[in-house]
C-alpha cells in the first residue's frame, strides 16, 4: 500500500485519529489499506494523500480528507451482502473501499471527466463489483433499486424523502442536510416501514446536490 516512508508515517498518523474517534474496525481499516491512495489523489498533493484536509480534484471539485471518508464508510456498516449506490464518485476512492467490503458499488458522477477517470483507476485494481456511470444522481437511480445502502457526498437542504422508495427495507442513507451557505450535519437515515429514523453523527460543509450533468467537462 505505502509506497516510502513518509507515507508509512501519514497511514500510522491516519490510523491513530481513527482510533481516537473509535473507529478500529479491521476489515474497514484492511479495505482502506489495500487501496493506494495517491493513485487517487493529483500529484502536487500526494503529500496530503493521508490528511483530514479537503483536496481539489478535477472540475474544479474537491474530494473529503480521508478521515471523513473512513468514518462515513464506518456508518454505513457494510457487509458482503450489501448493494450500494454513491452520488458523488470524485476520484473513485471511496468507491474502491466500499467494493472491498460490499457486493456490489453503483456509483454515479456528473461530471465527465471525474467518472472516466474514477473508471480507469477502479478498472486498473480490478475490481469487477464497483461499477461508475456518469449520470445525475441527484434523484437517486430508481430502475436499479432498492439498494442496502445509499450514501450522497454533497447537500441536501432537507430530508431527501424521494430516496425513501430506493432503500432496502432496514436499509441506511447517509448524506449531510443542511443549508447549502452554511454547517450542515451528517444524518444516517436508516428505512422503518416507509419513513427514516434519522440519527444525526456528525458536522459537515460540503456542496449542495446539483442537478443535472455537466454541460462541458
Amino acid at each position: 500500500m505505502t509506497t516510502n516512508g513518509h507515507d508509512r508515517e501519514a497511514f500510522a498518523a491516519f490510523l491513530l485519529r481513527m482510533r481516537a474517534r473509535g473507529i478500529a474496525g479491521k476489515e474497514l481499516i484492511a479495505a482502506i489499506e489495500a487501496t493506494p491512495r495517491r493513485l487517487f489523489v493529483s500529484g502536487q498533493h500526494q503529500a496530503f494523500a493521508w490528511s483530514s484536509r479537503m483536496l481539489p480534484i478535477e472540475c474544479g471539485e474537491a474530494i473529503e480528507g480521508v478521515d471523513m471518508q473512513a468514518a462515513i464508510i464506518a456508518a454505513m456498516d457494510l457487509d458482503p451482502s450489501h448493494r450500494v449506490l454513491e452520488i458523488g464518485t470524485g476520484t473513485g476512492f471511496t468507491a474502491v473501499v466500499m467494493g472491498r467490503k460490499a457486493a456490489r458499488v453503483l456509483t454515479l458522477e456528473r461530471y465527465k471527466t471525474l467518472a472516466v477517470n474514477a473508471r480507469q483507476r477502479i478498472e486498473a485494481l480490478g475490481l469487477l463489483n464497483v461499477s461508475v456511470r456518469h449520470a445525475d444522481g441527484s434523484s437517486g437511480m430508481h430502475n436499479e433499486g432498492p439498494f442496502d445502502r445509499i450514501v450522497v457526498w454533497a447537500a441536501f437542504d432537507s430530508l431527501p424523502r424521494a430516496f425513501v422508495d430506493q432503500i432496502s427495507s432496514g436499509g441506511v442513507l447517509i448524506a449531510p442536510i443542511g443549508p447549502a451557505d452554511g454547517e450542515q450535519v451528517w444524518a444516517k437515515l436508516t428505512k422503518v416501514g416507509s419513513r427514516f429514523e434519522r440519527e444525526d453523527i456528525g458536522k459537515a460543509r460540503l456542496q449542495p446536490l446539483t442537478l443535472g450533468l455537466s454541460a462541458a467537462i
